[in-house]
């Protein structure tokens, strides 16, 4: 696992917003976010081909990307990116379990990043732009964009526009109580799409909003223009 220098002089919302509840979180977020079905779009629409470079953002226990890695063959090199010492020695014990090589690096996505790992053929972030401030949702993702081969793809698999009265009251409930109003009700009204066509990239695929628990998750493709 590399490690930034840079990774302790920056913030970041641990799982579930306390470090202390780190233990918890691939149980409930298989139990409350429906997780199964939506990670399972996401591989599919990544589609890892031979050689492909794929970064999972804010890879948290790194599930997305070890299930990346099972679906891919040995020539896919598959990195996970998270500023969370914790979340990321569980994605190492984890991989080494599920007996696949990821590349677990502790820090942000940065230029400094960008300058020793990129390009990556696909950029994939989950569950990560909700929770933060609306400047660094448009950083990560002009980011995203510079770490791209030409033409290539980006996937977000996050909290999206809360069309029903039943999916706002849960995501109040629920993601609003652990993550803030501030930085996730932008989200809530529906702003990714935007912020995507912002940062350089063109949506390929219809949304694919999935109603959960904890509210509707957004399942976005979009490529590198």
């Amino acid at each position: 696992m590399t490690k930034s220098d840079k990774t302790s002089d920056k913030d970041y919302t641990p799982a579930l917003g306390n470090t202390i509840l780190t233990p918890l979180y691939d149980c409930a977020i298989s139990l409350l976010t429906r997780e199964q079905v939506w990670r399972s779009r996401v591989v599919s629409a990544v589609a890892p081909t031979s050689n492909d470079r794929i970064l999972d953002v804010g890879c948290g226990t790194g599930t997305l990307a070890i299930n990346l890695a099972l679906a891919a063959d040995r020539s896919v090199s598959i990195h996970g990116l998270d500023p969370d010492p914790n979340v990321l020695m569980r994605a190492e014990g984890k991989s080494l379990a599920s007996g696949v090589r990821v590349q677990w690096h502790e820090g942000f996505l940065d230029r400094e990043f960008l300058g020793t790992q990129a390009p990556f053929n696909t950029v994939l972030s989950s569950l990560v732009l909700h929770q933060t401030p609306l400047s660094e949702k448009r950083r990560i993702l002009c980011l995203a964009n510079e770490a791209l081969v030409e033409r290539g793809r980006l996937v977000v698999a996050d909290y999206g526009l809360q069309e029903t009265a039943t999916m706002r009251f849960l995501f109040r409930q629920t993601v609003q109580r652990i993550d803030g109003v501030i930085d996730t009700q932008p989200n809530a009204d529906g702003i990714l799409p935007e912020l995507i066509e912002e940062a350089g990239f063109l949506i390929q695929y219809p949304l694919f909003v999935l109603p959960t628990l904890t509210g509707s998750i957004s399942v976005i493709v979009a490529s590198k223009i």
